[in-house]
């Protein structure tokens, strides 16, 4: 065990040793990559804090990627990781995660930061608060599209056969694609109420050579429908940005947007579909298990700044209702033009 590891900022001369830990880590997501500092300054212009812990030998033996977020709007607080369902932690031992979060919730006591939040699998050591609400929506897939389809009730397979009837076709792709991957998912977020990210960070994912990405489109009468944008990680896929456009959610376009994500996941050889986190028993929630999915509890931790409560920047807090309702009438190109400029500043 290393009992005093030397922690600091990591640089860019850390990239490489960096990736090569976290490449050895069971708890490693994508997005613990160092190249998602890169990433998030680009587009985001958010300041990335990157603590590193060295052993006796000078090996990098534990990792903490975190990112300043502030705003006059939204405070002063660090998340690990926004942006992404994915950060926090990463060690070879207790007493060195340990000491990185120290090191962290040091840093951001002298900046004057309200929290910083921790996106866990599994809890780390320490006394920080704990958040239980979410999960993530996992799918076993099968070896072939055969099996899958052969697995669901019969009320899902029509239910994914219903959009075929109306006209539906997919097209599977990246660039090429996003346009029409952008006009489906900005309209979601609209009539959501929530600011939307811009084109340019979707622009920018795909155009990372570290990451497989893929984007799928749902097509009737040569519109777009809706629309999924795919990470795949080792034997893992993922989708974590999914939208549809109301006015054909009749149609159950969404059934064929996913059958075809998953049928695409096990081409490309992959074992486990990530559908996202959920609230257990929301409405998402339902919605995912239908497709045979099992639930893994996310542990969020929270370091408070002295006197300061639980963060509630989620749409669900009352104080924001008015907020998503004005923005819900507002027309789609005012929406993409001043989403980015506020979700930039959102965890």
């Amino acid at each position: 065990m290393d009992n005093h590891p030397t922690i600091s900022i990591a640089t860019d001369s850390d990239r490489e040793p960096w990736n090569n830990f976290i490449a050895d880590q069971t708890q490693a997501s994508i997005y613990h990559r160092f190249e998602v500092a890169d990433l998030i300054k680009q587009v985001f212009s958010q300041q990335p804090f990157y603590f590193k812990s060295l052993d006796e030998s000078g090996s990098i033996n534990g990792v903490l990627p975190t990112i300043r977020l502030k705003s006059r709007l939204f405070g002063d607080y660090f998340v690990s990781l926004p942006f992404f369902n994915y950060g926090g932690v990463l060690a070879n031992n207790d007493a060195t995660a340990q000491a990185l979060i120290s090191n962290a919730t040091a840093t951001a006591t002298n900046i004057g930061a309200s929290h910083i939040e921790f996106r866990h699998i599994n809890p780390a050591p320490g006394e920080l608060t704990l958040r239980q609400d979410k999960v993530l929506m996992i799918k076993q897939l099968p070896e072939s599209k055969e099996e899958l389809f052969k697995s669901f009730k019969t009320k899902l397979r029509a239910q994914i056969k219903r959009p075929t009837r109306e006209g539906a076709r997919v097209e599977i792709g990246a660039h090429e694609l996003l346009t029409d991957f952008y006009r489906v998912f900005s309209e979601n977020m609209r009539d959501l109420g929530t600011p939307v990210y811009s084109v340019d960070f979707f622009q920018t994912m795909l155009d990372q050579d570290w990451l497989d990405t893929t984007i799928l489109v749902v097509y009737i009468n040569r519109e777009p429908t809706a629309a999924g944008f795919l990470v795949k990680n080792g034997d893992r896929m993922e989708i974590p940005w999914a939208s549809t456009r109301s006015k054909f959610n009749r149609l159950a376009v969404n059934m064929s947007l996913y059958a075809e994500a998953l049928s695409l996941a096990i081409e490309k050889d992959c074992s486990e579909f990530d559908f996202g986190r959920s609230t257990v028993d929301s409405g998402t929630y339902r919605f995912k298990k239908q497709w045979g999915t099992e639930p893994v509890q996310l542990n969020w931790q929270y370091w408070l700044a002295d006197g300061q409560q639980m963060p509630a920047l989620t749409p669900s807090n009352p104080k924001y209702k008015l907020a998503i309702n004005l923005w819900q009438k507002i027309p789609l190109c005012i929406a993409n033009s001043l989403g980015p400029r506020i979700v930039r500043n959102l965890p």
